[in-house]
């Protein structure tokens, strides 16, 4: 099959003002500086297409603050969101917490602890890049049936489910420390794709840094 590119998009800054682990809970908006990513974004893959990248094909995570962050450029290509359930993010014990020391200390947590490369205290990193990654050949047959040899598709998903995919298409361990994760917020984990499907490469970019100097730093969100 034609080579293709699919596009990790992180979601942008949410308003999160308590400071919670807020993983999958409902009405999590992006915040103002969130919004200024999206629509950064927008400008960031409106000037590829212009400049003849064949972006067909976008898709989000049923969450708020990733279906906000693919409104704008869902305007600016036009596009359809498609809702995609496989790109959600990570089941997690903690949700709706404070993601603090003496939080995570209380006796009532222990047991969540027991295994954390697994991660004990939430869904395993292998079933989240398993689930990834199969939305993620859909979105790639997709590209190519609707743009040909060179399509790309974008999908909206969050951190940790994107870290858990790039570190399994370079072949790399799992477990890993939260805080050496490179995904910020709105980057772009892209894969790419060579005739046969397989991913021959991985490319990193942060089109909206400009922003990132005072954005929140929740970790998991």
């Amino acid at each position: 099959m034609p080579q293709a590119t699919v596009h990790l998009l992180r979601h942008g800054e949410v308003h999160n003002p308590d400071g919670v682990l807020y993983g999958r809970l409902p009405e999590f908006h992006l915040s103002e500086r969130g919004r200024e990513m999206a629509r950064m974004l927008a400008e960031h893959f409106a000037v590829r297409a212009s400049e003849g990248a064949k972006i067909v094909h976008l898709v989000a995570s049923p969450l708020t603050r990733a279906q906000e962050t693919a409104l704008p450029t869902a305007e600016a290509l036009q596009l359809k969101i498609h809702t995609e359930p496989r790109i959600i993010e990570a089941e997690n014990h903690f949700e709706g917490l404070h993601p603090t020391r003496s939080e995570f200390l209380k006796p009532k947590h222990w047991f969540y602890f027991r295994n954390p490369l697994r991660p004990s205290w939430g869904e395993a990193y292998k079933k989240q890049a398993a689930r990834m990654l199969a939305a993620v050949e859909d979105a790639r047959t997709t590209a190519i049936e609707l743009g040909g040899d060179g399509a790309e598709a974008i999908l909206v998903s969050h951190q940790l489910p994107i870290w858990a995919t790039r570190l399994t298409a370079e072949g790399r361990r799992l477990a890993h420390d939260p805080r050496k994760r490179e995904c910020t917020l709105t980057s772009l984990t892209s894969l790419v794709f060579d005739d046969d499907g397989r991913i021959v490469r991985v490319d990193y970019s942060e089109p909206a840094a400009v922003l990132l100097p005072g954005a929140a730093s929740t970790p998991g969100a």
